[in-house]
């Protein structure tokens, strides 16, 4: 059994819905002015159907509505007669096509027929490649076509044949030919409302500290998890608010990188970030809230290892940011810059997908194809060595636990740039071979030299302390 609700023109959208809600979580809002209804189990609690028809309509009066109403068996003939009749209406199961029959036709036009019955029309015109649609008449409504055939009443539209309905309107007239029925399309979709997704717990006595904090986040996580896995919905925003006794509020907010739900991973994620950043003064009430997006669908390859979940790796990066500092954690990220070793930091977010990761054969290197045999294995810090230099190149490489003769030497290559502020750089960097079998990648600042002849204002963006200026910058493999 379906109701439906068609409000007065200038009501209020949300105290209909609100209205239809007290009644039935299962509604389906066509309009702002019209609302179906899933009435079904309320005999029980009201009665018969007529005496629900009047509990809405009385209901919807308290509120300052005033409404029509109609019951029937199926939604269609409910909407329409809801849009025929002022006042109450109910129809008996079984007999909806009946009582249908002699309702006028120009109801299909307020039942939103236009549309479909529109692209009926415009698939029936010819193809040929010289046709041009007219312009200066404007189209006709579907009730004007099946006037034309001598059709006055949603009955008569009712028992034509199908069959000759689709030859001439396709498939858009066989619908609507079953709305005329009070056949229903398509189930009712229920419309959801707006929820929150935060948790809020007032405290007794004022808190201060981590681990009193964390069990109070671990009773709010907990039933916001079990709801977001009721909706399917992963939160992409974690919000902590913070209810000082000083009367001020202590917030911070969490971009997720991925849409999560585990109650843990994201007690975990609030009590590292709040390990940085921590409140000024006690605690006496905590709310958690969430911004929800739709939850992720993880597909697994055969042919490539499965990444770690996003909870394992948001975790894993937040305990590295509290140890380490903000911004002092994640991928690095070429910079356009010639200075040597010149990197930004990004979040380290490697992706989730097959898509990310690519295909199995997409990740064998082709064996036509040039692969590089050298690497440099960059020391992130490069390591003061004591250089003793012949005839303007290096012969010998001193350092404690490494070094030797230069047996051959590539370079030099002179590089320098950024002048005209402090954080300048002006080196030579040669490649040398060792008698160890080991290449080595060194450079001499030459900054250091400019600075002993006297040029001031020559600032070096490295410690100075290694003999001459010498550093070890990588190994080359």
């Amino acid at each position: 059994m379906f109701g439906a609700l068609y409000a007065a023109e200038g009501t209020d959208h949300r105290v209909l819905e609100t209205v239809a809600r007290e009644f039935s979580p299962r509604i389906e809002v066509c309009s702002p002015r019209e609302i179906t209804l899933d009435l079904s189990g309320l005999e029980r609690l009201f009665g018969e159907a007529r005496a629900i028809a009047h509990e809405l309509r009385r209901t919807a009066a308290d509120r300052g509505v005033q409404v029509r109403v109609a019951i029937a068996g199926t939604r269609t003939a409910a909407r329409l007669f809801v849009h025929h009749r002022a006042g109450i209406t109910v129809i008996d199961r079984g007999s909806e096509a009946e009582m249908l029959a002699s309702l006028p036709l120009g109801l299909l036009d307020a039942f939103g027929g236009s549309a479909p019955m529109a692209r009926a029309r415009r698939g029936t015109r010819p193809t040929t490649p010289n046709f041009q649609p007219p312009t200066s008449q404007p189209e006709s409504t579907p009730t004007e076509t099946l006037r034309r055939w001598g059709l006055r009443t949603l009955g008569e539209f009712a028992a034509l044949p199908s069959d000759d309905v689709a030859a001439r309107l396709g498939v858009a007239g066989v619908e609507w030919q079953r709305v005329a029925r009070g056949e229903d399309q398509h189930p009712l979709v229920p419309a959801l409302p707006d929820e929150r997704f935060e948790q809020t717990l007032e405290l007794e006595w004022p808190i201060e500290g981590l681990e009193p904090l964390s069990f109070v986040l671990g009773r709010l996580m907990e039933p916001l998890s079990v709801h977001l896995e009721r909706r399917d919905r992963g939160a992409a925003v974690l919000h902590i608010r913070l209810y000082l006794i000083t009367r001020t509020v202590h917030e911070r907010s969490l971009q997720l990188p991925a849409p999560m739900r585990d109650a843990r991973a994201l007690r975990t994620l609030a009590l590292l970030d709040l390990e940085s950043h921590p409140p000024d003064a006690a605690i006496d009430r905590v709310t958690v809230a969430v911004e929800p997006t739709p939850g992720r669908v993880v597909q697994f390859s055969l042919l490539t290892r499965p990444l770690p979940s996003p909870e394992q790796l948001s975790t894993l990066n937040a305990r590295l940011a509290a140890l380490m500092g903000e911004g002092r954690c994640g991928s690095p990220e070429p910079v356009d810059s010639w200075r040597p070793g010149a990197f930004a930091m990004k979040p380290f977010n490697p992706g989730s997908g097959i898509g990310d990761q690519g295909s199995g054969t997409d990740r064998i290197p082709n064996p036509g194809s040039r692969i590089p045999t050298t690497a440099l294995r960059r020391f992130r810090t490069p390591i003061s060595a004591r250089v003793r230099v012949e005839d303007g190149r290096p012969v010998r490489v001193e350092q404690r636990g490494l070094g030797g003769r230069v047996e051959v030497a590539a370079g030099p290559w002179r590089t320098s740039g950024a002048w005209w502020v402090a954080d300048e750089w002006n080196r030579d960097e040669w490649d040398v071979a060792l008698g160890d079998g080991v290449t080595y990648r060194v450079f001499h600042e030459r900054l250091r030299t400019h600075a002993s002849e006297g040029e001031a204002g020559r600032v070096s963006p490295r410690p100075r302390s290694g003999e001459g200026g010498w550093f070890i910058e990588g190994i080359v493999d």
